[in-house]
Formats: structure tokens, sequence, C-alpha cells
């Protein structure tokens, strides 16, 4: 005999399952998109990604949250903020590699439930490298002491700070700590560091030490800066860089940060010894980068013969017509010896200015960003992402995760199908980091920004993020090693002859 449920035992059983499962049985249909903060719909993300806490953006009495995938146990949340346990996510999101994420929102608004259309994201079956380490700053310009190098675990939402300009400054001595780099990824456990002002000099950690060393030597017109580590010798190119900062109260790019006098260098740890790569007078070189095979370097160049006693006034003058070429060197390893520079993008042709060359790991793709003119697109509202195949040279800009804003610092995962960049795309003011998927196919997918434990951190925080690195390990030292190595004197390195 079938039984058969009256109404009012349905209602009763449903009630039964609606409370097992914690959502509303009753509501309203939306026809209007969700707003979120941060904006974490139709994006792809890592497999071991921390885990996406969103606050829903819309006034009402009561929130309900679903998060669901192919496999696993949904999970639910109540509040505002939809935060989710980090064991529970990994559970989740390991168990879906290349599935779904679909996020079901419901409010409670005037007593009535109000279902918002399903946000689908996308799981990557690729992980992202566990660790990034960025420069972590306020947008000051004439002070630099609050000053931190932070490593991000991007499996979770643990922060260490490896150094902070702090740490070793009074009311009389002051430093600014930068351009970090790793050698291959980390992957060496080999780094260097920059500490400029009181107890001045590069931080060279390799071989489970640490080294202290005066890079301006007396030939050199300044110290090395943006340095890039040789992916399997013990060699950093550097640019060497004169630098200046003008300030403007009408146009759109407040600052200006320029050179009037830069080459590039090679520093041979072993021999402590400085070889010179491209030292022309005419020309304003900087932001070297190696292929992954070590055996190109790339940097942007730009022709300026000064024709004023003080260069400094005529680059500011000239500023806005001083346009970089994207370039390479080759370079042999075993003689340790350059070629010829070769022009990839003339700013002459374009009519732009190129800089930042990032090679990708498979050595296919070189990512760079270009604006109007100068090399420090941090600062300029026309900086966009470029992607170049480098089997062919056509290039194009990567229209999926560029904005109407800046977009400028990035850099490749170690299996390639990640990129992290800054960006200001946020507020216009402040620049953060976002991850974006590069896939088989050589297409971008949307980025979004670097998740944190509560969704509207980025509101709330009057800091800046930038030079983000991925690493594969943790850095291979911390403050005390740190603070202990600047306090030592410097060994100067020497000029080849």
């Amino acid at each position: 005999m079938k039984t058969r449920l009256t109404p009012l035992l349905s209602l009763l059983l449903l009630a039964v399952f609606t409370a097992c499962n914690g959502l509303p049985s009753n509501y309203t249909e939306s026809t209007e998109p969700v707003s979120l903060v941060p904006d974490y719909q139709s994006v792809t993300i890592p497999i071991n990604v921390a885990p996406m806490n969103v606050l829903i953006d819309e006034e009402a009495d009561a929130y309900k949250v679903c998060l669901r995938s192919k496999n696993g146990k949904p999970l639910i949340t109540k509040g505002k903020k939809a935060c989710f346990s980090l064991k529970k996510w990994r559970r989740l999101i390991e168990a879906n590699p290349g599935e779904a994420l679909t996020m079901d929102i419901y409010v409670k608004k005037n007593g009535q439930w109000v279902h918002f259309p399903t946000v689908t994201n996308h799981i990557a079956p690729e992980p992202v490298d566990p660790y990034v380490v960025y420069r972590y700053l306020p947008p000051l310009y004439t002070t630099y002491e609050v000053m931190s190098i932070n490593q991000r675990d991007l499996t979770s939402f643990d922060v260490t700070s490896l150094y902070d300009s702090r740490l070793m400054s009074n009311n009389k001595q002051f430093q600014c700590v930068n351009c970090h780099s790793f050698q291959d990824y980390n992957k060496t456990g080999a780094m260097q560091l920059h500490v400029r002002g009181d107890n001045g000099g590069t931080i060279i950690v390799h071989d489970g030490q640490h080294e202290k060393v005066n890079l301006k030597a007396e030939d050199l017109i300044a110290g090395a800066v943006y340095p890039s580590w040789h992916p399997s010798l013990n060699m950093i190119a550097y640019s060497i860089n004169t630098i200046g900062q003008n300030f403007y109260t009408k146009d759109p790019d407040k600052v200006e940060v320029m050179d009037d006098k830069s080459d590039i260098i090679l520093y041979d740890i072993d021999a402590n010894r400085i070889l010179p790569v491209s030292m022309s007078p005419d020309w304003l070189e900087t932001f070297p980068y190696w292929s992954p095979d070590g055996r190109y370097l790339y940097f942007v160049a730009a022709p300026f013969k000064p024709a004023m006693m003080n260069t400094q006034a005529e680059i500011i003058i000239k500023h806005n017509t001083i346009r970089y070429n994207l370039v390479r060197k080759p370079f042999d390893p075993v003689t340790k010896t350059f070629g010829p520079a070769d022009t990839l993008i003339s700013a002459r042709e374009t009519g732009m200015s190129c800089t930042f060359p990032r090679v990708s790991p498979d050595g296919q793709h070189l990512l760079f960003t270009m604006g109007n003119y100068g090399n420090f697109h941090i600062w300029h509202k026309s900086s966009d992402l470029y992607l170049m195949d480098l089997n062919t040279g056509a290039y194009e800009p990567a229209t999926v995760i560029n904005s109407p804003d800046v977009e400028s610092y990035h850099s490749w995962s170690s299996n390639g199908r990640w990129v992290v960049f800054s960006s200001r795309r946020q507020d216009g003011g402040y620049t953060r980091l976002f991850l974006a998927y590069f896939d088989a196919n050589g297409q971008f997918h949307k980025p979004f920004v670097i998740p944190q434990k509560d969704p509207d951190f980025y509101q709330r925080t009057l800091k800046s993020f930038n030079i983000p690195e991925f690493t594969v390990q943790p850095a291979p030292t911390d403050r005390h090693h740190l603070v202990k190595a600047i306090s030592q004197d410097a060994k100067k390195a020497e000029m080849a002859q």
C-alpha cells in the first residue's frame, strides 16, 4: 500500500530538512547579481589557495551562504561576512580539481528571504606557489622608514615580516629596505636584499650564509638596484641608477620617478667582481631580468644624450618624451660573456614605453608593462600589462587582466599557470596584489585580489603592496639574521679590469 503525505506532513518534513541544511526554503528570486567585496565572481582560483572570504555588500537583517562543488560536503555560513573554515575549505577545494565552485547567497529583508543568482567560480587543477614576498608600505614620498618586506603564505592567511625598516631606525638613523630577489623561485635558498640609508648595503644570502656587500664601485655612477639572480649561477644582474622624483598638482600622474643616468652590470658573487653589461652614456638602461634558461638577459633602454649641464633638470623637462625599448642580450653561461643587444620592441615605432620584462618559466612568453612614457609605471595610469609570444615576437595587451587604472609589477609562478601583479583598480590610490590564471591555451582569466581573513581588509588598510615575487618555500632568512648582517661592515666589490 502506498503512503500518501498530507500537505501538513510534507511541510513538517520540509521544515526538518531545511533545519538540517540550514538554508531557507521559502524565498524569492532576485534578478540582480549580488555585490561582493572582494569581487570573487567568475574567477578561476588555485586548488591550494586560502579561503575566498567575502563581504555581502547588501543591507539586510540576516544572511546565509552555501558553498558547493561536485564532491564533498557543502559549506554553510551565516552573517554579512562569509568566512570559511580553513580546514573545511581545503577539504572541499582539494576534492574538486577542475570543477565549478558555486555560491548561493540568501539575504533576509523585512521578514522575506531573497536568493541572488548563483555565483560560479572555477577551481584550477594547478596549484599556485605557496609563498609570495612583497614590499609593504604607506603611500609616502619623502619618508620611508615605515616599510617592510613581508612573506605571505597563499595557502593560509599567515604573514611573516622578513625585515622592517624600523628595526634599526631611531631619531637619527633611517633605513629604506627594498629590491628583494630570489634565485629560481627560492629553490636554492638564495636571495638578496638592499638596504639604503644608515648601515646601507646589499645582503646576499646563499649556502646558508649572510654577506653584506658594497656594490658601489669607484667607476660606477651609483649603487646597484633592481636585481635579477641568474637561475643557475651565483651571478646577479643589476641596474645602477641615479633616481629623482617630481611632484605634480594637476597631472593625473601625481608623482614621477625618473632616472637621469642608468646602466646594467653583472655581479659575480664568488669572485666579488662587477662586470659591465650595458653602460652607454647615451642610453638609459634598467630593470634587467634573466630568461629561465639563463641564456638571455632582458632589460629596457631609452636613448638620452644630455644637451644641458644639469641633466636632472633636463630629465624633469623632458620626462614625458622619454620612452624605453624592450631589448635583450644573449649570454654564454660558460664564458660568462654577452653578445650584442637585440631590440624586441622599438619605442620609436610604437610611440609607447616598455618596462619590467618577465619571462614565463617555459620560456615561451614575456609579460611586460607598457605606458605612455618613462619606466616607473606604478605611477602611470596609462600602464597596462602586455604579453609577447617569444616564438613569433607578436604581442598584445593582456586585456582580461588589465583595468582602467595602473597595472605594474608582476611575477610568474614556477609552473607558469599563475601571475601575480599590482594594481590600483580598487580605489585608484593603493596598489594591491592580484592573481590571475594563465591556462594551457595561453589565455588569461579574470584576476582576483589575494584573499584575506577579513574580507573588508583592503577597505581598512592604508598601505600598498608592490614588487611581488613567488617562492616555492619560505625565505632562507629572518629578522634576527638580517639585523645581524646589516649591522656588519660591507665588503667592497671590485670592478673588473
